[in-house]
């Protein structure tokens, strides 16, 4: 009885030894494409760089659509499939995200040149994303950092968390910090990330209630905005999140804020007698802080829910499902 006790034992040993290390299988590495696509990171940074070189603004716009994708259900590149009904019901006609998400252009050629040099394809498009943005805040000034690699790509898209997990620009300090605990970020990673807005460009609908109607705005900054922004109608007019350098990467955004110069009335609040004015104002004068706890900051946000291992799939074409 011992003796089979013993082998069924044995038996049971040598079985989970052969089973998949699933802790394993969901890490990221920064070697994940070591042997199947080694050149993968210099493939992406040199697509960034000359696109970056001819419109300094898509390197915001990748910026702002990893965030768009990892806050809605993961970093899976849902945000980039195509409407495709009854299948797909797009995160893009989300209204935090229709006719506002941009760079999906040059994410199907990074994905091209990528499939090219590493057929397969091996290299997921959630993966394509996560490099791409941070080789974007690198060619406009800022930090960078390592990303690790080995996401898979959604089979859906989540339009309903697209509705109700984004940030909206018009939500107030407490709105914003419960959005981002969400997500396990604390109040710190969440200022730190807000540092994004010192690149890009904003929809004045976005931010036209702030100017005409908020009491947190520098007045002479207001008028100014107002003559581009009017009180009716433009609702695509442009405005700059930061005006002192908004293709350049860095802590103005935050020296703006406690001059009371935030275009969005999401920006203000970081600096309006709330509990993270002691952090914008530690940016505000230290870049390199600011610089390590963005770039920590966005680690932390590529390890949104990945998934990983045999989880969705490696998408052939970035837009829609294989």
């Amino acid at each position: 009885m011992v003796g089979v006790k013993y082998l069924v034992f044995v038996l049971a040993l040598a079985f989970t030894l052969l089973l998949p290390d699933i802790s394993q299988a969901q890490q990221l590495s920064t070697s994940f494409y070591s042997s199947t696509c080694p050149s993968v990171y210099d493939i992406v940074k040199s697509n960034v760089r000359s696109a970056v070189n001819r419109e300094k603004r898509i390197g915001a716009s990748i910026l702002r659509l990893i965030f768009h994708d990892c806050f809605v259900a993961g970093c899976d590149a849902g945000v980039l499939l195509d409407d495709n009904p009854p299948t797909i019901d797009s995160e893009k006609n989300a209204k935090a995200n229709v006719n506002s998400l941009r760079g999906f252009e040059l994410i199907d050629k990074i994905k091209d040149a990528v499939d090219k040099a590493c057929p397969g394809p091996v290299v997921s498009c959630a993966d394509i994303v996560a490099i791409a943005a941070r080789d974007s805040v690198v060619e406009l000034g800022g930090p960078t950092w390592q990303v690790p690699l080995g996401r898979r790509d959604a089979r859906s898209a989540n339009r309903s968390a697209a509705e109700s997990d984004l940030p909206a620009p018009f939500s107030d300090l407490k709105d914003i910090i419960s959005s981002f605990s969400a997500k396990g970020f604390t109040p710190k990673e969440m200022v730190a990330l807000s540092g994004s807005h010192s690149i890009g460009l904003a929809h004045c609908k976005n931010f036209r209630d702030h100017l005409y109607n908020g009491t947190n705005l520098d007045g002479l900054i207001a008028s100014e905005r107002k003559s581009r922004c009017p009180s009716n109608g433009g609702d695509d007019v442009l405005e700059s999140i930061d005006q002192q350098s908004p293709n350049r990467f860095g802590n103005n955004y935050f020296q703006a804020l406690i001059k009371r110069r935030g275009l969005l009335h999401s920006d203000q609040e970081l600096f309006n007698g709330g509990s993270v004015d002691d952090i914008v104002r530690s940016y505000s004068q230290d870049s390199q802080a600011f610089y390590t706890d963005f770039a920590n900051a966005m680690v932390k946000m590529g390890n949104l829910n990945p998934l990983t291992g045999s989880q969705g799939e490696v998408r052939k074409n970035c837009r829609r499902l294989n």
